[in-house]
């Protein structure tokens, strides 16, 4: 943006990477695990891979690091398995349909009386979706370079995954 506008150097960057209301708040968009959408999660609707895609045709092993990793969920293994099994007999297309194989992965002792228990997934493939702590240290650099002198970079984080990559 500052290329765009002839903006060499700047004073002050505040980023906010928190997913925006919009997103979680508009069905169509495949964010929100609380109503029934298509599965999507890009951010940038020209993206190539949506949720859809990754819980179709990635591995059971590469799932569960996704799950466990950025979604720091620990059944991530077992959600992965039964994503696989689910998904051999109907493609997963739905957030619905992956909101409740999430569910059904979390042992019943854990669900007694709780819910969002697809959060955390659905958190990861977000992040997987959309490359966003690539994005996130890809960034940061070029964020510093376009300061001034005594400049400052702010970032507001969500997540203690880019909370470690911003500090």
């Amino acid at each position: 943006i500052l290329d765009e506008l002839n903006i060499e150097k700047v004073d002050g960057i505040l980023l906010d990477i928190g997913v925006s209301s919009y997103q979680i708040d508009n069905p169509e968009r495949g964010f929100s695990y609380k109503e029934d959408a298509p599965l999507d999660m890009r951010m940038d609707r020209d993206g190539a891979v949506s949720a859809k895609d990754i819980v179709n045709t990635y591995s059971k092993e590469d799932l569960a690091r996704i799950i466990r990793e950025y979604g720091e969920e620990k059944f991530a293994n077992n959600i992965a398995k039964h994503i696989v099994s689910e998904r051999e007999k109907n493609e997963i297309t739905t957030t619905k349909q992956l909101s409740d194989i999430v569910e059904a992965a979390i042992p019943a002792s854990v669900r007694k009386g709780k819910k969002g228990f697809a959060k955390k997934t659905f958190q990861a493939l977000r992040i997987e979706v959309n490359a966003e702590l690539d994005v996130l240290k890809d960034s940061i650099d070029e964020m510093i370079d376009s300061l001034n002198p005594g400049g400052r970079l702010a970032i507001i984080t969500f997540h203690s995954l880019e909370d470690r990559i911003v500090k």
